[in-house]
């Protein structure tokens, strides 16, 4: 959610800027801006609601002029989408201009003082509010631009990750962050800023994460300098090796990222299973585990916590741990979580999962975990993300960057890493028979090749979204592992195609949604050939009594369920706690051709945002 871009050097900086936010429009914005400060040291401001092309008409006019510079794209929490609310902010004199992610909880305070000091605003925005307090320190103080900084950012309460220039002075730019991510790329005589890596892939492999209450100055050909925001004394600069490549950024002949990153995952899923399952699939090795054996050894309840399709990954996670570990687990909402006073000691493991790592809810219940002496374990996609920097140990499920909104491949990644940790951690216990192990784990290996073959239902599922696009409500049900595949399966849809979808365990039908159900409402149903196979018969026979047309997911070969549905879509047959992961896939291309079929921008869904970095 938000992004922002900067930029100091020697080239032009609108053109990086405004590429840079081309390739963070997967985050999810209403609006777009640049500020450019030129050698001289005059400040120009472009801003514009919609997209980033719209803002490439506005600036057209120019001036461009200018190789300093930061850049936002606006998710709209304070104040709605409009020119006005979008970044940069600029002080009243019009001397500063401000970018910022995150929310200012206290500004309503801080904007009734400024008020009462003659301040007036023009926006409706919390960050305004910080721009205009950032210039009134520093014209009480008499301070310089860094300090002026420094004082308004321990002012404020909230989350925050800014970017703050100023007219007068094309050699520094001042960051600073909160809750909120960003990242420093370390070029030749030009440094780089952004709300994650992908803008700086291709300018440099070299990068710097920021950490929290942390303050860099950034000055024309000086090395990075960063400070702490508390004290003022110099923090330990990490530069690391980045290893995004611009291919993983572009869409690879694909109409859109969503249908390329569903057809990825063969590829995505080898790289997750990399040397974590060996001797002849006899063990499964996750360093995280190997490094911490007491804590699994010793450990009484493991809690999981995540959000949206995070969240459902870990329903299936559960029940693996469950199944192969023997041991208590329960499912939090992290949002949840968070502030439910959940009792905690140290024999807990809390195992967190975001595909970004910045996913404030979550990182919120880290915290608040190991505050209450639990143990916690990371599952996470973004290598240097927050979640991985604030866990005590974890495991990056390797999937590559994913620019679609909605999640695909980060899911089965998720989902696949849960179960090495099972099969791990169950091993080490010594709760799941040498028998089990191999079994799943020869075809969690396999999984790859598996998820290859049920990608070939691709044409197949096109041809039948175009009978369901223009339904108004769909029902997903499944059983057991596939209760939270049609979870998943609804929010895909809910997400892209903007049609409501529910997800149901499918006994639960019996117990309200049955009412649901006519000809008008179909349904999805999730039935490979499982131990609750003959349980799921009976639900689909009980919709089609009521009339509802039955789309239904299932093992290949099966000719029974054929003659009750009206639709089937085949996946392989694999062991009963691995078809989340190939039923997943049909799920995700019903979704998408429906989406498309309807007209919708699949890669950028209305209202959403990829990394939920605010409350």
């Amino acid at each position: 959610m938000c992004g922002i871009v900067g930029y100091i050097g020697s080239q032009r900086a609108y053109d990086i800027l405004i590429q840079g936010l081309k390739r963070l429009e997967y985050r999810g914005y209403d609006s777009a801006g640049v500020a450019l400060v030129d050698d001289a040291g005059h400040l120009t401001v472009h801003k514009s609601m919609g997209k980033v092309a719209n803002l490439e008409q506005v600036a057209a006019a120019g001036p461009l002029d200018g190789s300093l510079g930061i850049a936002h794209t606006r998710w709209a929490t304070h104040g709605e989408p409009s020119d006005l609310n979008a970044h940069p902010h600029v002080s009243q004199s019009g001397m500063i201009a401000l970018v910022h992610n995150g929310t200012i909880e206290n500004y309503a305070v801080l904007k009734k003082v400024l008020i009462e000091h003659g301040y007036e605003f023009k926006s409706e925005t919390d960050t305004e509010v910080l721009v205009q307090l950032i210039e009134y320190i520093k014209l009480t103080s008499s301070c310089s631009l860094l300090d002026a900084v420094r004082e308004a950012l321990l002012q404020v309460e909230g989350a925050y990750a800014i970017a703050v220039v100023e007219q007068n002075d094309p050699d520094n730019l001042i960051v600073a962050r909160k809750s909120s991510p960003l990242v420093i790329g370390v070029g030749d005589g030009e440094t780089f800023i952004a709300s994650d890596a992908t803008p700086i892939v291709g300018y440099t492999d070299k990068v710097i994460y920021l950490k929290d209450n942390e303050i860099a100055l950034l000055r024309r050909n000086e090395p990075v300098q960063i400070l702490s925001l508390t004290d003022n004394k110099p923090s330990t600069i990490n530069i690391q090796k980045l290893r995004l490549s611009l291919a993983q950024l572009e869409k690879g002949g694909y109409d859109t990222f969503m249908l390329k990153e569903i057809f990825e995952q063969p590829s995505t899923l080898r790289d997750c299973l990399r040397g974590r399952i060996v001797d002849k699939a006899n063990r499964v090795v996750l360093s995280g585990v190997e490094l911490n054996k007491d804590k699994f050894l010793n450990a009484e309840r493991i809690t999981l916590v995540a959000c949206g399709t995070s969240w459902h990954a870990a329903l299936i996670g559960k029940r693996l741990i469950q199944d192969f570990c023997k041991m208590p687990v329960e499912v939090e909402y992290a949002s949840e979580f968070r502030y439910g006073n959940p009792v905690l000691n140290e024999k807990d493991i809390v195992i967190s999962i975001s595909q970004s790592g910045e996913t404030a809810d979550t990182l919120a219940a880290i915290q608040l975990a190991r505050e209450k002496g639990a143990f916690v374990y990371g599952i996470c996609n973004v290598v240097g993300a927050s979640i991985p920097r604030n866990t005590d140990s974890g495991t990056y499920i390797h999937v590559g960057p994913e620019i679609g909104v909605a999640s695909t491949k980060a899911f089965t990644g998720q989902v696949t890493v849960l179960t090495l940790l099972a099969l791990s951690v169950g091993h080490l216990r010594g709760a799941i028979d040498q028998k089990t192990l191999h079994e799943v784990a020869s075809a969690l290996e396999k999984m790859p090749a598996t998820i290859e073959k049920a990608l070939k239902v691709d044409a197949e599922v096109q041809k039948l979204s175009r009978i369901f696009t223009y339904a108004h409500n769909f029902l997903y049900l499944g059983r057991g592992y596939n209760y939270p595949t049609a979870l998943e399966g609804a929010l895909k849809l809910k997400e892209i195609s903007y049609i409501h979808a529910e997800g149901y365990p499918a006994a639960e039908m019996k117990h309200g949604p049955i009412a649901l159900i006519d000809h008008e409402m179909p349904s999805v149903i999730i039935a490979p050939s499982d131990s609750l196979y003959d349980k799921i018969i009976s639900n689909v026979q009980q919709v089609k009594s009521r009339g509802g047309a039955v789309v239904a997911i299932i093992s290949k070969g099966n000719k029974a369920m054929s003659e009750i549905a009206d639709f089937c879509i085949e996946i392989p047959e694999v062991p009963e706690c691995l078809t989340p992961l190939v039923a997943s896939i049909p799920l995700q291309l019903l979704a998408y051709y429906i989406a498309v079929n309807k007209g919708k921008d699949v890669d950028q869904p209305r209202n959403l945002a990829k990394s939920v970095t605010v409350e």
